[in-house]
């Protein structure tokens, strides 16, 4: 008999999707039972699942009406319990009034009295886990869905936090989770199928609202583990076995018949060039369409949206997916007498709310759109695919030969992990390796906050500029603030390490915030940022939070001769002893309010205060200042700057 799975990855946010779960959906699908994704709200879901209960009991009753098209009155009427929306079902007009009415009001005192609770409908329910500090999102979660698993089910929670802190999860939700893969035999049922080496299922992505940031990619491995065991990171936990080679080409093929061609191919392998099979990975990738110069053509996703509906393939996920490319079809349409007779098709067939839309409605709308939608997906054109190593590569492992082969396939970008200025040296030849090869984009991690000194980042972060400028080449550098695994700090985002405090990493982070997160090349760029000098940079590191977000703004103030000015603040900082500049940054990474009487800090408090918000703010002290400052145009500003600098 089929059993009923729910798959649940928290309502946290997420670049990838839970690969894990679309493992266990592949293998409950080949054992022939049905299977749910959700990501969201538990409120939603059980407002969704009631709903839906309701129109099929409703449809029982009358089956000559279609009230699905009435989905939306009967959510808001359980979800609000207002009247309006139970009148505007219309349920007079039918014979059975008395009797429709009583069951739209059930399933009200159902959702509202929690009946759901006493009658759950599923077997098995699988929650994911992500980061440490999602830890309170994730335990709200496994405390609300716990409750719809069946008696004699089976509730498995796991995933990195799983994985990392049992115990503390096991404490908060009363469910002792898994740790680690799902890599044996029979771990679930008496069967020979090993899970965690299943193809992924991507339909499943087709059935939730989320969209994940890096998609339109196959996902997966071809390693497993590491043999690095460093402190701060989670691999070795997670996965204690190093396996040297898992071929990729059979899983991307079959994802390619069900879901179309992806365009990317992203790798989670956490230390690929460890593997003695290195050479055969690379084959694998070029087999199955990676190699160097491969191009991808966006599929007809509509026809296999359609064609999966036709083989019931995930309904619930396609018809979802149909619905959305109509209506990104229709709103793409310049032509007003197509766009007319498309949004007849979609009118007419009740696909405009996805409560109305129906698989019969999809196929209707479908032969009216599909001779003007073929004709576009002919018109497109072919795109360069990439490979990437998410998890980046481990540069003291490279040789001439490995960057040969990298240059083998369509690497885009090569990421390689520049943890500390110990593996200077290793880094900087691994870069120059690559680059004789013919790369000539990368991407690092550089972790920050950990063991370092802060001036180690800066250092860094300038070897790599001073790289993009020697070789001509372009490298991408995202500093990541390390986060411990365990005890404190691990369930939020404010470890401070024991070399760093909370002004330099507040300051980091303003300046990210300006750069979007990385930083590219070219000098002058950098040398704004962070400085063109090491001294400069503990100034920046020093500046006002405001100050760095609003650079230009505050140097600007000082032509208006403004107490607030970039340039006032730098006279004040400069004229500091060291003794007095150490004193100062204790005092303001104190929680302690009390007021010292030295005259150097009584002139740097206005400049630590909330001055966002009296930039902001419409009543604030500084918004009309830069409300003048953004209606110059670049040249005035320009202009005004030179004086001043």
């Amino acid at each position: 008999m089929a059993r009923n799975i729910l798959l649940i990855e928290p309502n946290y946010k997420n670049k990838f999707p839970p690969i894990a779960l679309m493992k266990l959906s592949t293998y409950h699908k080949q054992l022939g039972d049905n299977v749910v994704f959700y990501k969201g709200d538990f409120k939603d879901f059980i407002l969704e699942r009631i709903s839906d209960k309701c129109v099929v009991k409703l449809q029982e009753i009358v089956p000559t009406h279609d009230w699905r098209l009435k989905k939306h009155f009967i959510y808001d009427f359980i979800k609000t319990r207002k009247k309006e929306y139970l009148e505007a079902l219309a349920l007079n007009s039918f014979d059975d009034e008395l009797l429709l009415i009583n069951w739209v009001v059930y399933y009200k005192d159902y959702f509202w009295k929690k009946m759901y609770l006493l009658d759950p409908e599923w077997d098995r329910i699988f929650i994911t886990t992500l980061f440490t500090f999602y830890f309170d999102i994730t335990v709200k979660c496994i405390n609300d869905f716990k409750r719809l698993v069946k008696p004699n089910g089976l509730i498995m929670v796991g995933g990195v936090l799983a994985t990392l802190q049992p115990d503390e999860i096991e404490d908060a939700t009363g469910i002792k989770p898994h740790k680690g893969l799902l890599n044996r035999p029979g771990m679930l049922d008496d069967n020979d199928m090993v899970i965690d080496n299943l193809p992924l299922d991507y339909t499943i992505l087709e059935e939730i609202d989320y969209k994940y940031e890096m998609s339109n990619a196959y996902y997966g491995s071809l390693t497993k583990g590491c043999i690095r065991k460093c402190p701060f990171c989670a691999v070795p936990k997670l996965e204690p076995v190093y396996e040297e080679f898992i071929s990729i080409k059979d899983r991307i093929e079959r994802v390619r018949k069900t879901c179309g061609e992806q365009r990317d191919l992203l790798l989670m392998d956490n230390n690929v060039m460890a593997s003695k099979r290195f050479d055969d990975i690379i084959e694998d990738i070029i087999d199955s369409g990676f190699g160097a110069g491969a191009t991808y053509t966006e599929p007809n996703m509509l026809e296999i949206a359609i064609k999966n509906l036709n083989e019931g393939t995930n309904d619930r996920g396609y018809i979802k997916k149909a619905r959305t490319l109509l209506l990104d079809y229709y709103k793409s349409i310049k032509d007003k007498e197509l766009s007319y007779k498309i949004y007849s098709a979609l009118e007419e067939n009740h696909l405009m709310r996805i409560e109305t839309t129906t698989k019969q409605g999809i196929f209707n709308a479908y032969e009216v759109v599909k001779p003007y939608y073929d004709k576009k997906v002919k018109l497109r054109r072919p795109k360069r695919r990439s490979v990437d190593f998410n998890q980046g590569v481990d540069a003291r492992l490279f040789t001439p030969h490995m960057a040969k082969q990298f240059a083998r396939i369509a690497i885009n970008p090569l990421r390689i992990a520049f943890d500390n200025m110990a593996i200077k040296d290793t880094y900087v030849a691994a870069i120059k390796m690559c680059q004789q090869e013919g790369l000539r984009k990368f991407s690092n991690y550089i972790l920050y906050n950990f063991n370092d000194e802060p001036i180690d980042l800066y250092r860094r972060l300038k070897i790599n500029v001073e790289l993009c400028e020697e070789l001509d080449i372009d490298i991408y550098s995202f500093p990541m603030k390390y986060h411990p695994l365990f005890d404190e700090h691990s369930h939020d985002r404010n470890f401070i390490g024991k070399k760093w405090n909370m002004k330099y990493i507040r300051s980091v982070q303003a300046v990210l915030n300006v750069t979007k997160g990385c930083i590219g090349r070219g000098l002058s760029f950098f040398y704004r940022a962070f400085g063109r000098t090491e001294k400069e940079y503990f100034d920046i590191l020093l500046m006002p939070d405001a100050m760095i977000l609003y650079r230009f703004f505050f140097e600007w103030l000082e032509s208006k001769g403004h107490k607030l000015s970039k340039y006032r603040w730098e006279r004040i900082i400069n004229n500091l002893s060291e003794t007095e500049k150490a004193y100062f940054i204790e005092y303001i990474n104190s929680e302690d309010d009390g007021t010292p009487q030295q005259t150097f800090i009584e002139e740097l408090k206005p400049f630590y205060v909330n001055l966002r918000d009296q930039i902001v703010n419409p009543n604030g002290s500084l918004y009309e200042l830069k409300q003048e400052f953004d209606s110059l145009s670049k040249k005035e500003k320009e202009d005004i700057l030179e004086r001043y600098r």
